[in-house]
């Protein structure tokens, strides 16, 4: 039917909207430092679980929609989603068949990956941080994991995305 074929499209969707909304939430000065890079959460949830719909052209959107809500260098965001989508497209028969605390970790070096590439942009603009506190969005990211995991999984199974 040519209707199950879009199926769940608006429901990835969705997520992505709400983590651009995350991503921008006003926080308290104290907090600003561990934000969880949502957008990168959401990403890898959804790679690993149809890698066939999202990858590294939505990681490449994402990136640059998320360039421009932030202000950034437009490409910073972008090169470093495109770098997390593809080593997630690599990885995502592994992560599968890993428990929860496998993928953790495996969620943290994604993030922090992540987190290089922007800090690599930044430095080259003169603008990096002089310390390890920019990695900090990778432990905050890695323990919110089981959460992200077990929310969109519920979303994806009750609404039948495919």
């Amino acid at each position: 039917m040519v209707g199950e074929e879009s199926h769940g499209y608006w429901v990835i969707l969705l997520t992505f909207v709400a983590a651009y909304v995350l991503a921008v939430l006003p926080l308290p000065q104290w907090l600003l430092w561990g934000r969880p890079e949502w957008l990168a959460l959401m990403l890898i949830y959804w790679t690993i679980a149809l890698p066939h719909k999202v990858g590294i052209v939505t990681g490449l959107v994402l990136g640059v929609g998320l360039d421009v809500l932030e202000g950034a260098v437009l490409g910073q965001n972008a090169f470093a989603l495109v770098v997390v989508a593809l080593l997630s497209l690599i990885l995502y028969q592994r992560l599968r068949v890993y428990g929860l605390w496998q993928q953790t970790g495996v969620v943290f070096v994604l993030i922090g990956i992540n987190q290089l590439i922007c800090q690599w942009v930044q430095n080259l603009e003169g603008l990096g941080a002089r310390s390890l506190f920019f990695l900090l969005p990778a432990v905050s990211s890695a323990l919110l994991w089981p959460v992200v995991l077990h929310t969109l999984r519920g979303l994806r199974r009750y609404y039948r995305v495919s």
